[in-house]
């Protein structure tokens, strides 16, 4: 076998390639309508799905896309605009008026497909009458610091969105056809990128709900407009959905077959936990390491396989995101066991708001850092796992992979 790192590397980028556009997206383009065809798009994937309806489509297209800065690839007749991620900005802003206005635009005849992943949310940020931009950050900015679930976070930018909710589909008399790479657990379309296409079954009481649970300090602007009529979304059951098509193109528990498939060619016994773990970093791989301990392999080398998405509550000053968070509090509570090395990375590239993806571990993480002076405890408290995994020379750099199935962990057992 491979070095570990190369080995739990070779597992991650199997499970990007499962996810990747170009291979996901031309099965399931639709019929071409009898009037236009009009792409437009949000999400951290969402210029390379375009670009993969550019190569397939037979006749003529149009459209929008707006991903995050450093995602855009080159289309001919697509346009695409590059925004901030993930607390959303003015270039986002004027994008996601610019889609809003050309759904209002379309009529029966046309055909108006969308193009949806992780990141569209914040991407897609045009706030609802009376809102501000600002308002929008200061949200965005409150719920990524509050530990909140994807779900629950969505719950409340739905509620304050002129455009996410089903509220673009309202917008548009055509036919409406939804591509989604799902990176939210159990690949609810009403919370990939806040289901701008889709009904959504959460009530602005629910959303109130969430900033009470959390604790979250809000602007009086925001809840104010949340006691507004007009802040509720359209439901499940309004005709206007009745126009609609939606279907997910690439899932995360596809991207752990594949990693699954992977594994057993490097000879590996591969056991896949679960696509849709959820929870505080730190708590998640405390758990892990307990079945690590548990783990009973008859002998051969085993790999540990989950995703989902962790979070952070943070309290402190450091950097990272939840991947290096999860490795740094797995490193610690495995303390030093021989024979496990582990890889957590977003498979968007991205870990949080950071430039790596993730990080790795091995048994020689805490003495290595012990070496350098590192207190590992420490960097965990101040949430700085990103500092921890740089002074070692830890972090996974990959670069944006214009796809998003969100986070890959794997655990690897050889003793």
């Amino acid at each position: 076998m491979s070095e570990p790192n190369e080995v739990l590397r070779a597992l991650f980028d199997a499970a990007v390639a499962a996810a990747d556009p170009a291979k996901c997206v031309p099965a399931y383009l639709p019929t071409p309508p009898k009037g236009r065809t009009v792409v437009i798009g949000a999400g951290k994937a969402s210029a390379a799905m375009a670009r993969a309806v550019e190569d397939n489509w037979g006749g003529d297209i149009s459209g929008l896309v707006v991903t995050r800065y450093g995602c855009a690839v080159p289309c001919r007749r697509i346009e695409i605009v590059e925004a901030a991620h993930p607390v959303p900005d003015a270039k986002g802003l004027q994008a996601a008026n610019r889609i809003l206005d050309i759904a209002k635009g379309l009529g029966p005849d046309d055909l108006m497909l969308c193009l949806i992943s992780g990141g569209g949310s914040a991407l897609l940020s045009l706030p609802a009458d009376g809102l501000t931009l600002e308002d929008k950050q200061t949200v965005n900015g409150a719920l990524l610091r509050s530990g909140a679930t994807i779900g629950d976070m969505n719950c409340v930018r739905k509620h304050l969105s002129a455009i996410k909710g089903g509220r673009l589909a309202q917008a548009a008399a055509s036919g409406i056809v939804s591509l989604l790479i799902s990176d939210v657990p159990g690949d609810d379309p009403a919370v990939i990128a806040s289901g701008p296409t889709v009904p959504d079954a959460t009530t602005t009481g629910d959303a109130r709900a969430v900033i009470e649970k959390f604790g979250i300090d809000l602007p009086a602007s925001v809840m104010a407009y949340l006691d507004r009529e007009e802040a509720e979304t359209p439901k499940p059951g309004d005709p206007v959905f009745d126009r609609c098509q939606t279907v997910i193109v690439a899932r995360p528990q596809e991207s752990l077959e594949a990693a699954a498939e992977k594994a057993r060619t490097l000879g590996l016994v591969p056991e896949i936990l679960g696509d849709a773990i959820e929870g505080e970093a730190r708590i998640v791989a405390q758990d892990h390491a307990a079945l690590v301990e548990g783990a009973q392999t008859g002998g051969k080398p085993t790999v540990l396989l989950s995703g989902g998405e962790v979070t952070v509550t943070i309290a402190g000053n450091g950097r990272g995101g939840p991947n290096t968070e999860y490795l740094l509090a797995l490193a610690l509570a495995l303390d030093g066991r021989e024979g496990v090395h582990a890889i957590a990375c977003d498979t968007d590239g991205i870990d949080g708001s950071e430039d790596n993806a993730g990080a790795v571990i091995g048994p020689d993480t805490l003495a290595r850092a012990r070496g350098l002076g590192l207190d590992a405890r420490a960097f965990l408290e101040s949430n700085d796992a990103y500092g921890f995994f740089e002074a070692l020379g830890d972090l996974v750099v990959t670069g944006p992979t214009l796809t998003n199935v969100n986070d890959f962990r794997a655990i690897l057992i050889t003793g």
